[in-house]
């Protein structure tokens, strides 16, 4: 049709043409024949032609213009046609872009559109597309991470109230535990085992267990390193079985023989410290978000248990600290009425010598006795002076200087102690470190005297003693056992009407108050007006030996608000009577603020699931019609992702791929060929096993030193490397490594040929 349109205009032109060519020539032969100057006739025109030549060239204008005209219309109607191509062309690019903006408009985003090269407004679309695509897919994981953290909120909450609410019966506090941990995560079976120790081997015994509704009570012990409960406690990490076997044995789980589809065991773990270990049966598999639950929950239950442990600790040491100060106190007043005796017998030794030698033969027979010159030589040593310090004759020490018996940290003070009683100054009386025969400490409980003539001029140095090298090693132990408390809890002491004596470094500095400021103040100062006379009330039981355990509130110096749970026990003095109430305790305010902040949230989650359920029925609706649309775009994921993985298999190039964590996730079949190694045997392990650089010198050109993640050295680039295959033959290859995020999706390929192969 459009040729032949053509050629209709061609004709018109052509005719047009002629038509014009005739008229200039009849224009020129009409002129010619005027100058004539005769009557116009046919005779004329003939005589004209034949008289002007000339004339004749003329007559091919109509037949010149004609062929002008052909071409010209044919031309004309040519660039027309291209014309209205173009509009056409024009006009079905206009109606795509429109189509395609059509769907992007209604959520389209899987849409695609073709366009062609130098199409710009195509690209910005394509661009529009992908980033509506990408803004959908981020906020659909938003509200999938909303709806986990609300979950994760509620279930902590939850789990919080449970754990202060059993605080104090281990046994109920497990089932309670174990029970709503199966119902809340939706498992089949549960058990919780506690760390014990007897006899010096450690164990974990099931305190609870739960299974398919109903709870149990199983009598069960597992050794530490048995089994996968002993192998998570050792290993301090949580295991999840995805799959478990069907031979599935009772060793390999302290469940017994069950076979459930997925396992979670999880440690018991608060400050690196295992105390017991979680294990989760179920037939449905674990998102990364409900491990991560699990494991906090499992922590909040070990910061519970810990907390347990310390009090009963502290109690046990504050305990056996106040027997051992009671001890101390009746050796000491024993002590003291021994040395009012050996000093009245002193005095009146000058005067009754023969009671002086009874009594010193009962000293000796008692007590450690030696007696030095004023220089510092041994003059006299009894037989328990021998017998303590490890010799077996006075021969071994008898002319000796007193040094060799004191430690050589000691010597500096000893030195100037002795100084002072040589030059006849005041008695010692104190505990004093003496060094054996062997090296080791004897600590006595002593007094150096000197001993003068009748012109009052110090003779010699006189030692009795009393060994007390085991009380002192107690004594030393608790100290340091009381000096480790005050580190690692606060503690304080408070008269029996409330006035604070002393308290330690930690409570001082959370307080924010100096010591002289404390001595001014009572207890009752840091309490509020409405907790005063609840807490005073307890106050008076403590005085009357209940021991209180709990958690309150204290205003520091500033006015901030801290919370303290911690015990509150009175210590007697020699009579029975309270002499003094110690408060051991840690701060729990940032545990109390976690707990309000996880209440707040609760409420906040409740009162939204408030207003969501109002719109139960539409959202209902509107979700199933989601669904279904889902289930075709998951189908049309899974054929494009099936289509990418044959793609990708079928390749003549090796190419594998890398996570985030440098995981081999793909190995294709030419991969295989070209290192020699079935892909069973690197796929989801790490790179380095594909590619080791330990084994291979630091060459430039060798592929493990590019192909890791976050490694951009190589991307977008074809770069000529080589490999090392299974046998440890080295091949040149060329690699093009390309990277891809989504989200915290990470993936990284190498696409391989061999250098031999291209060149063919």
């Amino acid at each position: 049709m459009k040729k032949k349109t053509q050629t209709n205009v061609a004709y018109s032109y052509t005719f047009i043409g002629f038509l014009i060519g005739t008229g200039l020539l009849a224009i020129i032969v009409f002129l010619d024949m005027v100058f004539e100057k005769d009557p116009i006739s046919f005779d004329l025109i003939v005589n004209t032609f034949h008289d002007n030549p000339a004339l004749w060239v003329n007559v091919s204008l109509p037949f010149l213009f004609g062929v002008f005209g052909y071409y010209t219309g044919n031309e004309l109607q040519s660039r027309i046609a291209d014309l209205n191509d173009d509009i056409n062309s024009e006009q079905a690019k206009s109606r795509k872009i429109f189509d395609f903006v059509e769907k992007i408009r209604q959520g389209q985003t899987d849409f695609q559109y073709e366009f062609q090269e130098g199409d710009e407004i195509g690209n910005s679309l394509i661009n529009l597309r992908d980033e509506l695509k990408r803004s959908q897919e981020e906020e659909d994981a938003r509200k999938n991470e909303d709806k986990q953290r609300h979950w994760i909120t509620e279930g902590l909450a939850k789990f919080g109230a449970i754990l202060r609410e059993n605080i104090g019966d281990i046994d109920k506090l497990s089932n309670e535990v174990i029970m709503n941990l199966v119902q809340y995560v939706d498992a089949q079976q549960a058990g919780f085992f506690l760390l014990q120790e007897k006899d010096g081997k450690k164990f974990f015994n099931m305190t609870a267990s739960y299974a398919y509704g109903r709870k149990k009570y199983p009598n069960k012990e597992i050794e530490w390193g048995e089994g996968l409960v002993g192998a998570c406690a050792q290993e301090k990490k949580t295991i999840f079985i995805k799959e478990t076997k069907e031979d599935y044995v009772k060793i390999t789980s302290g469940l017994g023989k069950a076979n459930p589809r997925s396992l979670v065991i999880v440690p018991l773990k608060f400050n690196d410290e295992i105390y017991g270990v979680v294990e989760i049966a179920s037939f449905i598999k674990y998102q990364p978000f409900e491990i991560e639950f699990i494991e906090r929950v499992a922590e909040s239950i070990a910061s519970t248990i810990s907390n347990v442990n310390i009090n009963m600790r502290t109690a046990q040491l504050l305990k056996e600290s106040q027997e051992q100060g009671e001890l101390m106190e009746r050796q000491e007043a024993e002590m003291r009425i021994n040395m009012e005796a050996l000093k009245h017998t002193q005095i009146e030794a000058a005067k009754q010598s023969e009671q002086f030698i009874s009594f010193t033969n009962s000293v000796n027979h008692t007590m450690i006795r030696a007696e030095y010159s004023v220089d510092g030589f041994l003059l006299y040593a009894n037989t328990k002076f021998l017998t303590k310090l490890g010799y077996s004759s006075t021969s071994e020490i008898e002319g000796k200087h007193i040094s060799m018996f004191i430690s050589d940290k000691d010597k500096a003070w000893f030195n100037e102690l002795w100084q002072n009683l040589a030059s006849g100054g005041k008695h010692f009386e104190g505990d004093m470190k003496h060094v054996t025969k062997s090296g080791t400490d004897v600590w006595t409980m002593a007094t150096y005297v000197s001993v003068r003539d009748h012109q009052r001029k110090p003779v010699k140095i006189l030692f009795l003693g009393i060994d007390i090298t085991e009380s002192k090693k107690e004594s030393l132990d608790y100290k340091g056992q009381i000096d480790a408390l005050n580190r690692s809890t606060m503690k304080a002491e408070y008269g029996p009407d409330g006035r604070v004596l002393e308290m330690n470094h930690k409570l001082t500095e959370i307080l924010q108050y100096t010591q002289e400021e404390l001595v001014k103040r009572t207890i009752f100062n840091f309490l509020t007006v409405a907790d005063l006379d609840d807490f005073k009330i307890i106050w008076k039981n403590i005085i009357n030996g209940i021991p209180f355990e709990g958690r309150h509130k204290w205003f520091t110096k500033t006015g901030e608000e801290r919370w303290f749970q911690g015990t509150y026990t009175v210590v007697h003095d020699m009579y029975g009577e309270p002499a003094k109430i110690v408060f051991i305790g840690n701060d729990v305010t940032e545990q109390i603020r976690i707990e309000e902040k996880a209440r707040e949230q609760t409420e906040i989650l409740r009162e939204q699931e408030q207003k969501l359920s109002q719109s139960k029925v539409e959202l209902s609706k509107k979700l199933k019609e989601t669904r279904e649309e889902m289930k075709l775009q998951f189908r049309e994921v899974e054929t494009v992702k099936m289509l990418s993985d044959k793609t990708l298999e079928g390749m003549l190039d090796a190419v594998v791929t890398i996570n985030q964590d440098n995981r081999i996730t793909l190995f294709n079949r030419a991969a295989e060929e070209l290192w020699g190694i079935q892909r069973e045997e690197v796929l989801n392990k790490d790179i380095s096993e594909l590619l080791p650089t330990d084994k291979i010198s630091k060459d430039e050109s060798y592929l493990g030193n590019f192909f890791k993640s976050g490694d951009k050295t190589l991307i977008g680039k074809r770069t000529e490397v080589f490999i090392v295959d299974k046998f440890e033959n080295r091949t040149n290859v060329l690699v093009t490594l390309a990277e891809a995020a989504i989200g915290e999706r990470y993936s990284l390929s190498a696409f391989i040929q061999k250098i031999e192969v291209e060149l063919f």
